[in-house]
């Protein structure tokens, strides 16, 4: 058997693929047909299969031996049914279609930097030409096909060729002519033979090109250039074969504006037309709507301005539409199937609520509001509204948590069941491996393994280090390569400050119109959401060491020992029993030159481990982005600030907590002397005043050197 394990490849797969009605699958069914094929074999007590999770036959032959044996088991149908509508027998004939899709030949981009390496040189000259295979070294095959990409902003694609072997270790050429760098490919390496079949060095398929392309643009040597193996999809390689063939016709960049869905339900106030008047037609027919018909079907509009243009057209330039336009965009791109709805009248009261059951719909047959969504309605009456209620037709409050939460509150004795705020359903997130945490976080996997082996077994972790080295994306990075997804719905991030509270973190009172009320804090609601779940959850706390911890964590402070997991104490302000559960883990962060280091009392040292960030700029995955972005400034630029930062670690008054870090630097727009100059000038200038606001001499010194580097 082999030793690579194909189950979050396979989970992958299945997410992009679809029913036979078009749909896509579930999480819920993926979930089983997963568990089906690594569990279910198990139970058919076959004695001539020894591999019984079926994730470690990793070629469709194996697989095509295997099925027979497997379906003819005298149990089979029992263990089938038993998996949940026949989650087995489906789950094997996706997974033979899985493999067979995994052996035909895939696309990749070998990106090369002329600064280190004669990329055109070699191109030019040799037929075969051996490459490192830094990235999906378990994807990459022989077969494959391969684009060669010279780096840098007027770089591209400079040839065509097949790859001969699978990623295979292999020792450097001390004496290669191409080489232009003393520290490139010195020990022995990963990497493949490329047989070269086309050359383009003279005809270059542009970045530029591809950047302007609405079906290219998003390619990942685009949108994260810092690496050297990049994916090529089929559209994507359909597009790059054209424009070599010359058949080539542009698809122009979309203007329209994102619609970025949310993973979280949204909640709506809504008013069901003038006075309410439609209320009751809607809840009859299981409808909600809005008017505006006059600009027929809103899907056909790319952004809110053209939307606000059409109503200047037809109803009269004589307003600006803010907020129409902002009604009907949201209306039609940005509420969602499973959203809450609750129906207002007038300023005082609430007529009901619902859920949200239909994408948006535009129905011509309708003699007025014409702008539809199918509702579950789950109740109708007439509630008192505390206060007054916002005046717009359609208004999203769910950034207001507590106000959303005491609506749903005034439905809790006729229907409790419905007031679960959170989906039953497992959301679908994208999947994150450690790998991609060493592809994105600039430090090695050693001490990756430390970082996380820490934080499991401490259940507590601070992360400290200079500005700027990334701690709050590490940490959130961190969460997600721990739990395999990029589910955010288990991850939570606020920032401390000098006036933040045991009020404001766990409960408290809180004045009101009436007086006050006692409202929980997002520590407390997080515990209770991580409660009934077995999966690990992430507290993120920035700048953890600005508030009191001791005032903050009252008595909890006993109860985010590890050892003290799910023990329980009585609240301050509650009769209620409370306790931390085991599967929260508590991240915070805290900048070395942060003068309030001190405020860390020993009680709270004690409960937590302490992991140091440093400056990455030696890296190999900060060179690697720094041999991608291929600029003679930027390269200029990181070696003044790594003999400033050895300035600044000598300096009594600083030491190495000041230094500079990697992530001024780290960014996905393209580099260019505009960046360049906007870096330095607003915010290593500043930084550098501040440290040496009593030395102007020093300040000059480097404020010189750091505009030099930027000059021609």
């Amino acid at each position: 058997m082999s030793k690579t394990y194909l189950k979050t490849a396979f989970q992958n797969w299945m997410r992009k693929q679809k029913k036979a009605n078009g749909e896509p699958y579930s999480s819920n069914t993926i979930t089983s047909y997963i568990n089906a094929l690594k569990n279910a074999s198990s139970k058919l007590e076959l004695e001539n299969i020894q591999q019984t999770d079926l994730f470690y036959i990793t070629n469709s032959t194996e697989f095509e031996d295997i099925y027979p044996i497997l379906t003819s088991a005298t149990n089979f149908d029992e263990v089938d049914i038993a998996t949940s509508k026949k989650a087995f027998s489906y789950a094997l004939i996706l997974y033979a279609k899985f493999l067979k899709e995994l052996e035909e030949p895939s696309c990749w981009i070998f990106q090369g930097n002329p600064k280190y390496y004669d990329v055109i040189g070699a191109v030019n000259d040799l037929n075969q030409i051996k490459w490192a295979v830094n990235q999906n070294k378990n994807q990459i095959k022989k077969g494959d096909k391969a684009y060669i990409w010279l780096s840098g902003s007027d770089g591209g694609i400079i040839a065509v060729g097949s790859i001969l072997c699978d990623p295979g270790i292999t020792e450097p050429d001390l004496n290669d002519p191409y080489n232009r760098s003393d520290n490139l490919n010195k020990e022995p390496y990963l990497a493949v033979e490329i047989l070269i079949q086309r050359k383009l060095t003279t005809n270059l398929v542009k970045r530029t090109t591809l950047l302007a392309d609405e079906r290219t643009k998003r390619m990942e040597i685009l949108t994260f250039p810092g690496a050297t193996n990049f994916r090529v999809t089929k559209e994507e390689n359909e597009v790059i074969e054209s424009i070599i063939s010359g058949t080539y016709e542009q698809v122009p960049v979309s203007t329209h504006t994102a619609v970025t869905k949310n993973d979280k339900k949204r909640y709506w106030i809504y008013a069901p037309g003038e006075g309410s008047r439609m209320w009751e037609e809607f809840y009859d027919k299981g409808i909600m709507g809005i008017g505006w018909d006059g600009l027929g079907d809103l899907k056909n509009y790319p952004s809110k301005e053209a939307m606000k243009t059409k109503m200047k057209e037809i109803y009269g330039d004589e307003y600006s539409y803010i907020n129409a336009g902002h009604l009907t965009w949201q209306f039609a791109n940005e509420m969602q199937i499973g959203d809450v709805i609750i129906v207002k009248k007038g300023l005082k009261k609430i007529i009901g609520r619902g859920i949200v059951t239909s994408d948006y719909q535009y129905d011509d047959t309708r003699n007025e509001y014409k702008h539809i969504r199918a509702v579950r309605w789950t109740h109708k009456g007439e509630w008192d509204h505390e206060g007054q209620i916002v005046l717009k037709t359609l208004t999203d409050i769910t950034p207001y948590t507590d106000y959303y939460k005491k609506l749903e509150n005034i439905f809790a004795e006729e229907a409790e069941e419905e007031l679960n705020t959170d989906d039953d359903e497992v959301s679908q997130y994208e999947s994150y491996t450690v790998e991609d945490f060493l592809n994105e976080v600039y430090i090695d996997e050693e001490r990756y393994n430390t970082l996380k082996n820490l934080l499991l077994k401490k259940k507590n972790l601070i992360l400290m280090g200079a500005p700027g080295v990334g701690k709050t994306f590490a940490a959130e990075r961190l969460a997600y390569s721990i739990m395999g997804e990029k589910d955010t719905n288990r991850v939570m991030i606020i920032q401390f400050h000098q006036s933040y509270s045991y009020e404001d973190f766990i409960m408290g009172y809180r004045p009101t119109e009436k007086g006050f009320s006692l409202l929980k804090g997002p520590f407390y609601e997080f515990c209770k959401k991580a409660e009934p779940d077995d999966r690990p959850y992430f507290f993120i706390i920035d700048a953890i060491n600005r508030g009191n911890l001791s005032k903050i964590f009252g008595e909890l402070l006993m109860l985010i020992e590890n050892d003290k997991r799910g023990k329980d104490v009585r609240l301050l302000y509650s009769d209620e029993q409370f306790s931390v559960p085991k599967n929260v883990n508590i991240v915070g962060m805290m900048n070395t030159a942060d003068r309030s280091l001190a405020m860390i009392d020993y009680a709270l040292r004690r409960r937590f481990a302490f992991f140091e960030f440093e400056p990455a700029f030696d890296s190999d995955g900060f060179k690697k982005y720094q041999a991608a972005v291929a600029n003679e400034k930027f390269d200029r630029l990181i070696d003044t600030v790594v003999t400033l930062n050895s300035v600044i670690v000598e300096d009594a008054s600083l030491g190495k907590g000041f230094r500079i870090g990697h992530s001024y630097f780290s960014t996905n727009e393209t580099i260019d002397d505009e960046w360049l100059s906007g870096i330095v000038e607003y915010e290593l200038i500043p930084l550098i005043n501040e440290y040496w606001f009593d030395e102007p001499s020093k300040v000059e010194l480097w404020t010189g050197k750091l505009r030099g580097t930027l000059r021609d």
